[in-house]
């Protein structure tokens, strides 16, 4: 049950969804004001613009989609499915994550639209890395499901069923590391520009280490 887990699921679930929340942000103040960790806003473009007769935007568009698609299928590759277990290679998928921002930020700095598909690879790989566990479905580059589930939790609360806390303060961490993110994007970007992608990029190689060091003082071996 989710009531089990140890504590440290919330702070690695606050700092992905702090990175994610980041990332989208840089994207979204960025030349093409392009939304990065979710898909939902970029295949509704991809609809109009066929439409709209746009070829060069719905390549751009494909492109990005194409991007968070590689890293998720990359995360299958390397990983046998998103529940979590410790001891999977979530720090060799991390490092790849700030390597792929790493890589965004000359084509960004340049103009160049096909540094956001560098970006969109490294949230496809954090999306897919933990999809469940203990039955609940969480996602840390997008809220939408999330607060969709706080508003069944509280709805079912309304007739009368128990609330799940511990649930309740994961999704609510989520939420408020992805809103803290986009702040920080914000606060980063008008100084750094395509450079802010180091930030975020830091912080996942920071959450590789931190992960291997615990493998290692729990002697857990790795394992795919």
């Amino acid at each position: 049950m989710i009531s089990k887990l140890p504590k440290w699921v919330e702070y690695g679930a606050f700092v992905l969804a702090m990175t994610a929340g980041c990332v989208n942000g840089i994207g979204l103040l960025g030349f093409e004001h392009q939304a990065i960790s979710h898909l939902s806003g970029t295949a509704t473009l991809i609809g109009t613009d066929i439409i709209n007769n746009n070829p060069v935007k719905f390549v751009h568009l494909m492109g990005v989609l194409a991007g968070f698609f590689g890293g998720a299928f990359l995360s299958g590759v390397v990983l046998k499915d998103g529940t979590l277990i410790l001891g999977r290679r979530y720090d060799f998928l991390l490092i790849i994550e700030a390597l792929l921002l790493v890589a965004a930020i000359y084509p960004m700095q340049q103009g160049a639209a096909y540094g956001l598909y560098f970006a969109a690879a490294a949230c496809g790989i954090q999306n897919a890395l933990v999809t469940s566990y203990s039955g609940a479905i969480v996602r840390t580059t997008h809220i939408t499901g999330i607060i969709t589930d706080l508003g069944l939790m509280f709805g079912a609360l309304m007739r009368g069923h128990p609330l799940n806390q511990r649930k309740l303060v994961l999704f609510c961490v989520i939420v408020a590391g992805f809103i803290l993110g986009s702040t920080i994007s914000a606060i980063i970007f008008p100084m750094m520009g395509a450079y802010s992608f180091a930030a975020p990029a830091f912080i996942c190689v920071a959450l590789a280490g931190v992960y291997r060091v615990h493998m290692w003082r729990q002697r857990i071996v790795p394992k795919a």
